[in-house]
């Protein structure tokens, strides 16, 4: 039997991160977005220098998740509170969270989802918080599922498109 398997991205895989970002952004995104505005967004912000800085922050974790040596999603997390929150209250960013699209329904993104909640409770942390843009219902539903609820939103630019996502929060 296929079994997944997440496993922490190391500094010579930067490559394969840059891949699976681009090729699973393009999928979730690409049918809804222009081609400039996702071309420029995937050239900046999922370069190799970029990803390699992000890949260096002290604060910040990636995970690969895989079915048969084959990489069919990932997961960035950032030990951060969420601007305006309880400064007492330890916080930690679901920055990003992708599953091929073949791979959706899998298990793949409950695994990763799991693995940010262990990293949440090995570092203390009192909540999970993410961003997730406003007209994508089947993430909405994944994270009020696993016991999100919106508290607000926040501007996110795609190439020079400023769209609206939603800011979900969990208590841990």
């Amino acid at each position: 039997m296929n079994q997944l398997i997440v496993s922490r991205v190391v500094v010579n895989q930067v490559e394969e991160l840059q891949i699976i970002s681009r090729k699973t952004f393009f999928e979730t995104f690409a049918e809804y977005n222009s081609d400039s505005d996702m071309a420029n967004y995937l050239e900046k912000d999922m370069s190799i220098q970029q990803l390699t800085n992000e890949f260096n922050n002290p604060e910040s974790f990636f995970y690969f998740v895989s079915l048969d040596n084959k990489v069919v999603g990932y997961l960035k997390l950032n030990l951060a509170n969420l601007e305006g929150s309880d400064s007492h209250k330890k916080g930690i960013e679901v920055a990003r969270v992708y599953v091929l699209r073949e791979f959706h329904g899998s298990g793949a993104g409950q695994l990763l989802f799991n693995t940010a909640m262990k990293i949440a409770q090995e570092n203390n942390c009192d909540y999970i918080w993410l961003g997730v843009w406003e007209n994508n219902p089947r993430a909405i539903r994944f994270y009020e599922k696993n016991g999100f609820e919106i508290t607000g939103n926040k501007k996110f630019i795609l190439g020079d498109d400023v769209q609206n996502d939603f800011i979900m929060v969990r208590s841990i």
